[in-house]
């Protein structure tokens, strides 16, 4: 199992840009492209939970648990 990030997903789905999450969760827009594109080891709760409070969403809408080689 890995676990996929769709960040982007809810982003589009809120019609929010990735400048606006990050000005208003206070982390810069690299670290949350970093996070979109998978390419970070972890996250904080604390992070997660700005996230969601900001998209008005659960973590299981932005993380998924996919088998290995289908993401």
């Amino acid at each position: 199992m890995q676990i996929v990030v769709r960040l982007d997903v809810m982003l589009a789905r809120r019609k929010m840009r990735s400048r606006e999450l990050a000005e208003r969760i206070g982390i810069t827009e690299q670290n949350l492209s970093l996070l979109k594109s998978g390419k970070v080891k972890g996250i904080r709760f604390e992070t997660l939970a700005a996230i969601c409070a900001a998209l008005d969403c659960q973590p299981g809408d932005i993380l998924e648990a996919v088998p290995e080689g289908e993401a």
